[in-house]
C-alpha cells in the first residue's frame, strides 16, 4: 500500500503485509480545516497549548469523498452479522465512489487472539470484494490519548481520583458521576495528578446547558437521549489506555470517516460519540444502524447457542460461492426497489440504498438437519449455474481434493464440470454428486440393476448388449454412443428407459446421475467398460 506525507494527510500502512495485500489508495482531493487536534498526525500551526500531552491548533483534513469503516476487533471469529456489515459498507462506499477502510480494533489486549485475527482476515479476503485502507488500532495509542487530553483541555473532561475499590459501577442504574470529582479545580486536579495519583479521564456530560443528544440515523430516523440519563464516561482508564470510546471516536476523526454503519446495538453508543466528536471541533460523521441477525429460535445468533453456522468459514468450507454468500447477506434486512433475489456484484452496488434497509431485525432459518438458509443454497445454486466451465472446474478443485479424489486433475474437471451445473446446491456437493468419475462404484445394491417392469434377466440383457455394442463403435463420443445404444435397444425391444437404467447404475453406481451419454463419454471406453463387467458379475 502506498503512503504519503502531504497537506492531503498520511495513510498509514502496517506492518503486517498479509493485510495490507488488498488494500489499494486512491488520489483524493480534499479542503482544510482548523482545530485543534493531533501534531503527530498534521503539520502545526500555532505553539503548543498548555495541556499534559501538548494538544495543538493544526490543520486537519476533509474530505467530501464518501469514507466508511469496518472495525472488527481480535476476540472472536468472523460473525455473519459482522460480514453482513463489512458487505453494507462495501455496497455503500462503492455506490458513492468512496473508499472503504478496514480497522482492527485491537486494543483490547487481554482479549485479542492471533487466531481471531486471522479469522477476520481470511473471511473477509474470501468475500472478495477487499478493501483500500487498513489500519491497526494499537498502532495509534499515541494519537489517542492525545485527542482525549485535547478535549480536556478544552474544559470537557475532568479526573476522576476515585479509587477503584470504592467507585460504583458505571452501569449501575442512576449513577452520573463520583461526587466531588466534576467540580474539582484544575489546580487541585494538576496537584494530585503530579504527585502520581491515580486517575480516570471523564468525559463532562454538559446536563446543565443542554437537555438531550440527537441523532439523525439514516436508518431508524431521528433519535435522542436526555443528557440527564448519561454517565460521566471514561475517556482514559486509570492505566492510561483509551476506552473503546475514545479509540474509536479518535480514529474515526482522524482517518475522515463519514458515514459510519454498523449493528444496531451500537446505537446507544452512539449518543457519546456525538458529544467526544462534538469535542474533537470535527464534524459527527452520519450513521446508519443496521437490523439485528436473529435465529429461528428468536434470539440474537450467538455461537456458544446456535453453534458454528454463525461464522463466515463455515459458508465458505461447505462449498459457498463468495458473491453468493455476499448476496444472501445482503438481502438480510435489505431488499432493493424491484424486490429483486437474485444480483451480481455491480447489481447490488447499483441498487444498494439506505431507503431499502429494515428496521425490523431479520432471521437466518436454519434446523440441526439443514443447518444454512434455504435461500442461502438457492441462491448459490443459482450462481453456480451462472458460472462458466472454467472458473466451475477451477472452484470445484479444492473440493474434489478435500473429497479424497486424488485423481482429480484441471483437465478432468473442466471435462465433468458442463454435467454437474445443475446437480450441485453447494461446492462441497462434488464428492457425492461425482465420485463416479473418480472412484469406482463397488457398493450399489445389484437390485438397482433391473429396470422398471422389467427383472434380472432384461438387466443382464441389456448389459451384454451395450458391452458388445461400446467394444465396437469407431468413436466414443456423445452422438455416437446415443445412436448406437437406442439402435441396440429397438434391436432388443426395450424401451429405452430399460435399456440405459442398467447401464447408468452400472457405471454409476445410481439411478440418479448426470446425463448418460455425456458420462461415457467423459469416462471413455475402458472405464465403461471394465464397469459394465462388473455389473455383469453381481446380476
Amino acid at each position: 500500500m502506498r503512503a504519503t506525507n502531504s497537506r492531503q494527510g498520511r495513510v498509514r500502512s502496517s506492518s503486517n503485509s498479509r493485510y495490507r495485500s488488498g488494500c489499494q489508495v486512491d488520489t483524493i482531493s480534499s479542503t482544510i480545516l482548523q482545530l485543534y487536534f493531533f501534531p503527530a498526525r498534521r503539520k502545526l500551526i500555532n505553539g503548543p497549548v498548555s495541556s499534559r500531552l501538548g494538544a495543538s491548533k493544526l490543520f486537519f483534513i476533509v474530505l467530501s469523498m464518501t469514507r466508511v469503516r469496518f472495525a472488527p476487533s481480535p476476540t472472536g471469529y468472523l460473525h455473519i452479522g459482522g460480514a453482513r456489515t463489512f458487505i453494507f459498507n462495501w455496497l455503500h462506499a462503492r455506490r458513492q465512489g468512496g473508499v472503504v477502510v478496514l480497522r482492527i480494533d485491537d486494543t483490547d489486549v487481554e482479549r485479542n487472539t492471533q487466531a481471531s485475527l486471522d479469522s477476520i482476515y481470511d473471511g473477509l479476503q474470501w468475500l472478495e470484494l477487499g478493501w483500500d485502507e487498513f489500519y491497526r488500532q494499537s498502532d495509534r495509542l499515541d494519537l489517542h490519548r492525545k485527542a482525549a487530553w485535547a478535549i480536556f483541555e478544552k474544559g470537557l473532561a475532568y479526573r476522576d481520583f476515585t479509587p477503584a475499590s470504592s467507585a460504583p459501577e458505571p452501569s449501575t442504574g442512576g449513577w452520573l458521576f463520583n461526587p466531588g470529582m466534576r467540580e474539582l479545580a484544575r489546580e487541585e486536579s494538576d496537584r494530585r495528578a503530579n504527585a502520581g495519583e491515580p486517575f480516570v479521564l471523564r468525559f463532562r456530560v454538559p446536563r446543565d446547558s443542554r437537555s438531550e443528544v440527537v441523532v439523525s440515523d439514516l436508518v431508524y430516523g431521528t433519535v435522542s437521549k436526555a443528557t440527564g440519563d448519561l454517565e460521566d464516561f471514561a475517556l482514559l482508564r486509570s492505566t492510561g489506555m483509551p476506552t473503546y470510546h475514545m479509540a474509536s471516536c479518535a480514529d474515526d476523526a482522524d482517518l475522515r470517516i463519514t458515514d459510519i454503519l454498523r449493528g444496531q446495538e451500537h446505537l446507544a453508543n452512539t449518543f457519546k460519540h456525538v458529544l467526544i466528536f462534538e469535542g474533537l471541533g470535527v464534524d459527527v460523521p452520519k450513521t446508519a444502524h443496521l437490523p439485528l441477525l436473529m435465529a429461528p429460535d428468536g434470539a440474537k445468533l450467538s455461537k456458544r447457542i446456535h453453534g458454528p453456522v454463525v461464522s463466515v468459514t463455515t459458508y465458505r468450507d461447505a462449498g459457498f460461492l463468495p458473491h453468493a454468500f455476499v448476496n444472501f447477506l445482503s438481502l438480510l434486512g435489505w431488499s432493493p426497489k424491484n424486490d429483486r433475489e437474485k444480483m451480481s456484484r455491480d447489481e447490488l452496488v447499483e441498487l444498494f440504498s439506505f431507503d431499502g434497509i429494515n428496521r425490523s431485525n431479520a432471521t437466518i432459518n436454519f434446523t440441526d438437519e439443514e443447518p444454512f438458509d434455504p435461500k442461502a443454497v438457492w441462491l448459490n445454486a443459482e450462481h453456480l449455474r451462472s458460472l462458466d466451465v472454467d472458473e466451475l472446474a477451477q472452484r470445484l478443485m479444492p473440493y474434489a481434493q478435500q473429497a479424497g479424489f486424488a485423481n482429480a486433475t484441471p483437465e478432468k474437471l473442466r471435462a465433468i464440470a458442463p454435467l454437474l451445473h445443475e446437480r450441485l446446491r453447494l461446492l462441497r456437493d462434488v464428492g457425492t454428486v461425482a465420485d463416479f468419475f473418480f472412484t469406482e462404484p463397488r457398493s450399489y445394491d445389484p437390485a438397482e440393476l433391473i429396470p422398471q417392469k422389467g427383472d434380472a434377466a432384461m438387466a443382464a440383457e441389456a448389459l451384454r448388449k451395450s458391452k458388445e455394442v461400446l467394444s465396437a463403435v469407431p468413436d466414443f463420443d456423445h452422438a455416437t454412443l446415443e445412436s448406437a445404444l437406442r439402435n441396440a435397444a429397438t434391436e432388443l425391444k426395450l424401451k429405452a428407459g430399460q435399456m440405459f437404467q442398467p447401464i447408468r447404475v452400472a457405471v454409476c453406481g445410481r439411478k440418479n446421475a448426470p446425463p448418460l451419454f455425456e458420462t461415457l463419454e467423459v469416462l471413455g471406453r475402458d472405464t465403461v467398460l471394465t464397469r459394465l463387467d462388473f455389473a455383469l458379475g453381481i446380476i
